[in-house]
């Protein structure tokens, strides 16, 4: 009777932990909203908010001209959830093609110059929705980044 359990259970098993292939649901930037500006009052960033609902504060304009969509900037970053679990970071310049980085970054960069430093909280659907980037990233997360722009090419 054992053995005819055990086998009745094992589909069961393997079914119940199938990945489901249900498409995800972005979060929108209003409904991240109050989660942002509590994260900026606890972590004293005085801040701007950009129409796209991207929350941040320039350090340091830098110097004109700005990078546009189409240049290759380089840059030092930290990028944190607000959980403050670091997903990346670099305190050497990395260089990436703008139009590649995620949309949260096209945004930002454009608001500074060749040295500026600019802190920013990126709502999940301007960074990696709903999908996240794993394992670091979990879905729907709102990102700090912490960036300066060391170059611009």
């Amino acid at each position: 009777m054992k053995k005819v359990f055990v086998l009745a259970a094992v589909p069961f098993l393997f079914f119940a932990c199938v990945k489901t292939s249900d498409p995800c649901t972005n979060v929108t930037p209003a409904s991240e909203e109050p989660q942002i500006l509590a994260y900026c009052g606890a972590n004293g960033i005085s801040y701007s908010k950009d129409p796209s609902g991207i929350y941040y504060q320039i350090i340091d304009p830098g110097t004109s001209p700005h990078p546009t969509i189409t240049s290759v900037v380089s840059t030092t970053y930290s990028g944190k959830l607000l959980n403050g679990s670091v997903v990346d970071s670099s305190s050497t310049a990395l260089s990436f093609p703008l139009n590649q980085l995620v949309v949260g970054w096209q945004i930002g960069l454009q608001l500074i110059g060749k040295g500026g430093h600019i802190k920013m909280v990126v709502p999940s659907s301007l960074c990696y929705g709903c999908n996240g980037a794993p394992p670091t990233v979990p879905g729907n997360s709102i990102l700090y980044f912490d960036i300066t722009l060391v170059d611009i090419k």
